[in-house]
């Protein structure tokens, strides 16, 4: 356990580096290009997700979860990473100008170029970045992506800067690839085997071409609301989407992210020596939950300076949306936290399933809001969030063993939790209103209340956080 807390640990540290650095960039940027340029370059990064869906063909979960991985095997993942990297790097050059054609957006087929450009270099990072994470290396991999982030920033500020617009951004993907591979070889120094071979790529592919139509769906579910309101609502709309998004998915980058890089090698270690994986589960749905629902209640409530501090004054129109958004990750949290267990022990046709009725909700619920209007495809994204949890908890239980009576208890404690983190953010609203004049000050009371009130209700709950907390205090009290 305490192998898996010091994962924990690098992993979440290098999380939160790499949150500050996109924060602030995302500041710095939101002030230099408009909400129209930001759309046009969320919609071709959209468009481009559905391609890396398949780029790497779920090859990096394959040398993950393998247990019995050799040479050979190795090789015919590289061949496979290598061969769809150049494949599909080609493909978004001929993509370019007929999809600027179709969205009327010129600026798209610069984009699209320098994006071609990153599809043919990943490989180089994620070969390796595969090996480090199997071997739960988090060190080299909290420095290659801190350096990428680091690179992400200063390529995309400079570039808008001097006016480059949103083919910036494009291009601080590209330096963020190369100082990742370059952080990589300097601190890892992998020695992997390079030569591409024919023999065992039918293996990587049986088992990747599922977890990539996984992926293909799950960005189809993600990237849709951007998609249809950049074509039905203009590019405005989708832009607001994007930072009313942006603002919600910080959750993402701080909590789940650093989760899943542990998560995933953690419950296939566990699959692979035959533990039993269903108190490590509730354990995992217990603290995301209780971190997740506190911070959508705060952002919920407080969206509107916290969108003013970050990103100015013309993005208000991206207040409410977010409002709604954080309503429904927080309905969608308890069956996110299933699909890394579920693949760590190979349940993939089951993965598929939830995926699919996942992403047919979804795209339902944004067909209807997408039609109406920004707010109200938000709103509509609830329903979809609730439906998703339903089918990823029904698959979890055919492989995982808990009862009902169990993850309610899970829940009420997490609920708690949120709630005494919200009621800071509740007295604020009631004595400066939904949308104050004064902006910082509202923030730091409802930062520092929401966290003692989360600390105090996990301590009367006997939250898993409480627990956690008072683990690593004890341990360091120990050591001293």
């Amino acid at each position: 356990m305490t192998t898996t807390r010091t994962a924990l640990a690098l992993s979440f540290l290098d999380r939160y580096s790499g949150l500050v650095i996109h924060t602030a960039s995302s500041m710095v940027i939101a002030r230099l290009l408009t909400p129209s340029e930001i759309g046009i370059y969320s919609v071709a990064m959209i468009l481009l997700g559905f391609i890396a869906t398949f780029r790497d063909l779920g090859t990096v979960q394959y040398l993950i979860q393998n247990k019995s991985l050799t040479t050979e095997k190795m090789r015919a993942n590289w061949s496979v990473q290598l061969g769809l990297g150049l494949f599909f790097a080609a493909l978004v050059l001929v993509m370019a100008t007929p999809v600027a054609r179709f969205y009327g957006e010129p600026e798209m087929v610069d984009i699209m170029l320098v994006l071609a450009l990153n599809c043919a270099i990943t490989p180089f990072s994620a070969y390796p970045y595969a090996c480090l994470v199997r071997e739960m290396r988090l060190g080299p991999i909290a420095a290659m992506r801190f350096v990428s982030a680091l690179g992400h920033a200063g390529a995309a500020i400079g570039l808008a800067w001097y006016g480059f617009g949103p083919v910036s951004l494009a291009w601080g993907n590209a330096v963020a690839t190369v100082a990742g591979i370059v952080t990589i070889w300097l601190v890892a120094r992998p020695r992997l085997p390079w030569r591409p071979i024919m023999h065992g790529i039918g293996d990587v592919v049986s088992f990747g071409g599922k977890l990539a139509v996984t992926s293909l769906m799950e960005a189809l579910s993600g990237g849709a609301p951007e998609l249809l309101l950049g074509k039905l609502q203009g590019m405005v709309a989708a832009g607001l989407f994007s930072r009313g998004q942006g603002l919600v998915i910080m959750f993402q980058r701080l909590v789940m992210d650093a989760v899943n890089t542990v998560a995933l090698p953690y419950f296939a270690r566990q699959s692979r020596e035959a533990r039993d994986i269903s108190s490590p589960f509730l354990v995992a749905m217990e603290l995301i939950t209780g971190l997740g629902w506190a911070f959508f209640s705060c952002i919920a409530l407080l969206a509107y300076p916290a969108i003013r501090i970050l990103y100015g004054v013309q993005w208000d129109d991206a207040v409410d949306p977010a409002r709604w958004l954080a309503v429904a990750c927080a309905f969608a949290i308890p069956g996110a936290i299933c699909s890394q267990p579920l693949i760590g022990i190979g349940a993939v046709n089951d993965v598929l399933k939830a995926t699919l009725l996942s992403m047919l909700a979804t795209l339902i619920a944004v067909t209807i809001g997408a039609l109406l209007d920004l707010l109200q495809l938000s709103q509509c994204l609830i329903v979809a969030g609730l439906l998703s949890s339903v089918f990823w908890l029904h698959a979890a239980r055919k492989h995982i063993h808990f009862s009902t009576r169990a993850i309610l208890r899970v829940w009420g404690k997490s609920l708690l939790v949120a709630l005494g983190s919200s009621a800071a953010s509740v007295a604020v609203i009631f004595h400066w209103g939904w949308r104050p004049s004064e902006l910082l000050l509202p923030l730091l009371i409802s930062g520092i209340g929401g966290a003692l009130g989360a600390l105090l209700m996990a301590w009367a709950s006997g939250h898993q956080l409480w627990q956690e907390l008072r683990s690593v205090y004890l341990a360091r009290s120990a050591r001293r």
